[in-house]
């Protein structure tokens, strides 16, 4: 086992506020059947669906099913492979930055991971606020106060830390696994014959595809938040692929069945027209908080590697004050834009830590305490090349923008690291 506070000091006051600026210890790790629920509570978000609607109406049956496949294959691998080395060395992704793109330039990586993570936490609050309004015909000023309310409520156990979201995921995905399933079963019978459902819209495949990884690929980059906690390397990979595999394909493809059967990916909708609008509350509720406390989670701990401080409760509260500015001003009408957009910030970040990790410094993270330059050129330059790639490659139709953006920034931090003097040599800790 290699993990970078082997030989250096944990400072155990940091275990309240969950190891926010160290390696997580092997006493504090867990077993699969808590991280796995926990990051399957993550990837269950009902947000998924529309992009999942904008691919169910583009393509037949088969060909939106080949699609969904593919991405979330995509999704997975990426995501478990960052398992594998947040196990490893037992860091956050943005902890894990400091080494590729230095002590300055990771704070981009915070700002970036961050700023998109509080993002979700306002959309979502949004979302669900949206649909309790749509579906019981509230006042907009109730929309509002729901809103407010949840936007802190869902904040509560991303407070408390690990242990309370942990409890909370082994209560609620089987209850949501059950409802979905009750809900697609019922959703068969009334599609007929599936070859007949006829999409309406178009959407090259490449653009579907980048759609799909899009999804997932902020909070996927940051699932090792979690990962970080597995007792060994394969409960991480598996715990990780499982939820960003099989999970978010089940949403994704939830989404896509939703928009052809009924029109809407609404799948809130769809299940109260099913006679199943007690188990569409239960599921919206339930999806909602298993996501959203890990969203801010996520933010919390950026937030600290931002500005240096253990102080991870500040920011769960701080971050949810900032998100509910966010959703009160309408973010949520951006989502599509906005998870495009991530699909093109984002996956550059692990292409260059994964490469850093295995090449550079060949699967074994130094001690944090390592003095590190101000910025990791290597990375900086490699970061803006990928994301530019990524971007300009998916607009164009060429390729899967994520994926291209993860490889170009892999291939170019490989090259660049060899040809701009690295300022520290690692050695066997």
């Amino acid at each position: 086992m290699s993990i970078s506070s082997d030989s250096q000091y944990v400072d155990r006051s940091q275990a309240g506020e969950d190891y926010p600026l160290s390696a997580v210890p092997f006493e504090a790790r867990k077993p699969i059947w808590s991280l796995a629920p926990l990051l399957m509570g993550f990837a269950l978000t009902s947000t998924t669906l529309f992009a999942g609607g904008l691919v169910g109406s583009a393509f037949p049956f088969s060909t939106m099913l080949a699609i969904v496949l593919i991405g979330n294959l995509l999704l997975g691998t990426y995501c478990a492979a960052m398992g594998y080395i947040a196990q490893r060395s037992g860091l956050t992704t943005v902890l894990m930055s400091r080494f590729s793109f230095g002590n300055i330039g990771s704070r981009w990586v915070d700002f970036v991971l961050g700023f998109t993570q509080i993002g979700w936490y306002a959309v979502t609050n949004a979302f669900i606020a949206d649909a309790l309004t749509k579906q019981f015909g509230l006042s907009d000023g109730m929309k509002v106060f729901l809103t407010v309310f949840f936007t802190f409520a869902f904040c509560v156990t991303a407070y408390i830390g690990y242990t309370a979201m942990d409890w909370l995921s082994r209560i609620a995905v089987p209850a949501m696994l059950i409802l979905m399933a009750i809900s697609l079963i019922r959703g068969f019978g009334d599609a007929g014959d599936l070859a007949s459902l006829q999409p309406a819209q178009q959407m090259g495949v490449g653009v579907a595809i980048a759609t799909v990884m899009s999804t997932f690929i902020s909070g996927g980059t940051q699932s090792t938040n979690w990962s970080r906690f597995a007792d060994t390397p394969k409960n991480a990979i598996w715990s990780t692929f499982l939820a960003f595999f099989f999970i978010n394909g089940l949403l994704v493809f939830t989404g896509a069945f939703t928009t052809l059967v009924y029109g809407s990916e609404d799948l809130i909708a769809a299940m109260a027209k099913q006679g199943l609008l007690l188990g569409s509350l239960v599921l919206l509720i339930l999806n909602v908080w298993t996501t959203q406390d890990n969203t801010i989670y996520a933010f919390s701990v950026a937030g600290t590697n931002f500005f240096r401080t253990t102080k991870r409760h500040a920011f769960v509260l701080g971050g949810a004050l900032f998100a509910l500015l966010l959703a009160l001003t309408g973010i949520y009408e951006n989502l599509i834009t906005y998870l495009l957009l991530l699909g093109t910030l984002i996956p550059p970040i692990g292409g260059i830590i994964m490469t850093d990790f295995w090449l550079r410094h060949r699967g074994q993270f130094p001690s944090l305490d390592t003095p590190l330059p101000a910025f990791n050129w290597a990375g900086v330059i490699s970061y803006i090349a990928a994301a530019l790639i990524a971007y300009f490659t998916g607009t164009a139709g060429i390729g899967i923008g994520p994926l291209n953006g993860i490889i170009a920034a892999a291939i170019l931090y490989a090259v660049l690291t060899k040809v701009i003097p690295q300022p520290i040599r690692v050695t066997e800790m």
